[in-house]
């Protein structure tokens, strides 16, 4: 697990910034004066941004002579948005779901335009996921579906809600399953049961697959479906990808932070860095590292990755603003189930 380990380090500081550029040569006499771009992003985007920001960086200094720096901030999707909220000076953000760049705006100064969505195609979601299982080699457990997560003494790894967008995309993918099982009070049944046999929770996602792939807890861990792949690739025969009959569509936001791109004269190259992200060469590199390109025409080069399943969406919970307040905010579904499971 070199490549997880690697970013080890980075967890305990969740706002620490790697720069993701190193002061390319600028293009020619009187080029622009060399730009810098933060992105704020969630944790498993870490490998994707890299490669994509070496190639924009690449683009934007062939197409028009400027050196752009571009800075990258990883980190549980909640505690991201509120770290930018609190004044952490992104340029553009890049989040695991957009109610958390919606929660940017809940301070004193409105960051980001109200209308955000609507700035780029597919409501500004380049790229869509899932939520798998990650089991250990042979699957001990025998864990198939979402029922298997309740039996016997099987353990889960989660990260917490409160702070985690891959969190809560997997406690919604979660509650759907337990409506099948009988509405929304077996839901809350299920859901209880499993976060009962949740021994720790991480902050982020990426902290979670560390706690699970590296420190040997759990016997299942919840993923992003690339984050998954990423563990089985590094794992080297360690782990293995179990997809439930039924899970959640997992939409990723991105959105130019206006107040500070217009502050740091960023805005044309912020703006640019979020358009590419359509482009053919970008959805191809999308899919390349385990996400879903919103391009059906790109999805569809990459049909061998993705199985298909039954998905819900967060419209189906009444979309992001009555799933915070109903399901994870202060005195919400979240805090009740696990006040009852301590």
């Amino acid at each position: 697990m070199k490549g997880l380990r690697k970013h080890l380090a980075w967890l305990p500081v969740g706002l620490m910034l790697a720069a993701c550029g190193s002061g390319a040569a600028e293009g020619g006499k009187g080029a622009a004066k060399p730009v810098s771009l933060l992105n704020v992003s969630y944790d498993p985007t870490r490998e994707f941004y890299r490669e994509y920001n070496a190639a924009f960086q690449a683009y934007w200094q062939q197409s028009t002579g400027q050196t752009v720096h571009i800075k990258q901030s990883n980190g549980g999707s909640g505690k991201q948005a509120l770290a930018v909220r609190n004044g952490l000076k992104a340029d553009v953000l890049t989040l695991a779901l957009a109610g958390d760049i919606d929660a940017v705006n809940g301070g004193a100064k409105q960051l980001v335009q109200p209308d955000w969505q609507q700035a780029l195609p597919d409501n500004s979601t380049p790229y869509t996921s899932t939520i798998v299982f990650l089991v250990r080699k042979g699957n001990p457990k025998n864990i198939r579906d979402w029922g298997d997560l309740v039996q016997g003494d099987v353990q889960v790894i989660t990260p917490n809600p409160k702070t985690s967008g891959g969190a809560r995309w997997n406690f919604l993918a979660a509650w759907a399953y337990g409506r099948t099982l009988g509405g929304d009070a077996a839901a809350e049944q299920y859901v209880g049961e499993l976060f009962k046999r949740v021994p720790v929770m991480d902050a982020g996602a990426r902290a979670a697959t560390i706690s699970f792939t590296q420190r040997g807890l759990g016997d299942v861990l919840l993923s992003w479906e690339n984050e998954a792949h990423l563990a089985v690739q590094e794992g080297k025969g360690e782990f293995e990808i179990v997809t439930p009959s039924l899970s959640v569509l997992c939409e990723p936001s991105v959105a130019v932070v206006d107040a500070v791109a217009d502050e740091h004269g960023t805005r044309e190259v912020a703006e640019a860095y979020l358009r590419r992200l359509y482009t053919d060469e970008a959805q191809r590199m999308i899919g390349r590292h385990y996400y879903r390109p919103s391009n059906p025409e790109i999805l569809a080069e990459f049909t061998d990755r993705f199985p298909q399943l039954d998905l819900v969406k967060v419209a189906d919970f009444g979309g992001w603003s009555k799933v915070h307040t109903d399901f994870f905010g202060d005195g919400g579904v979240f805090d009740r189930i696990y006040s009852r499971g301590k």
